[in-house]
């Protein structure tokens, strides 16, 4: 394959998601970002966890989760507690609240994702699909 033909599909990938990051921030207007609903997406399925385990694991630095919990703490949609045993140990949890935040977040991102791959036919849809499920190996 060409160079320029990889350029130009790393490009249109990257506009691509670039575009439905700002049309997601544009529907959900909770003064969230995208890394804010990973993280509570990261609470959501993990439980309980303490700030270093989750930069290690949505791949940010301690400082950046830090700065990103500080928001949600600050908006009810994660709380701190400490370990029972050892205090210097600090958890971050999600609420209810930001249980019910996480879940419209993710059916807002389904259904704008759902629009936006309606512009396909069904056969740019299963192609669309090979080739992800392809990419994923």
């Amino acid at each position: 394959m060409k160079e320029e033909t990889i350029f130009d599909i790393i490009h249109n990938m990257d506009k691509f998601t670039n575009n439905l990051i700002i049309q997601w921030n544009k529907i959900f207007n909770e003064e969230l970002g995208v890394s804010h609903i990973l993280l509570l997406g990261h609470l959501a399925n993990k439980g309980k966890s303490r700030p270093s385990d989750i930069a290690k694991f949505l791949g940010l630095t301690p400082p950046t989760v830090t700065h990103l919990s500080e928001k949600l703490v600050k908006k009810k949609l994660a709380v701190r507690s400490t370990d029972e045993d050892d205090r210097r140990i600090v958890y971050l949890s999600i609420t209810e609240t930001g249980k019910e935040i996480l879940h419209r977040a993710n059916v807002e991102g389904q259904i704008l994702r759902k629009n936006l791959f309606e512009k396909l036919t069904s056969e740019e849809q299963q192609q669309m699909l090979h080739i992800y499920q392809k990419l994923n190996e």
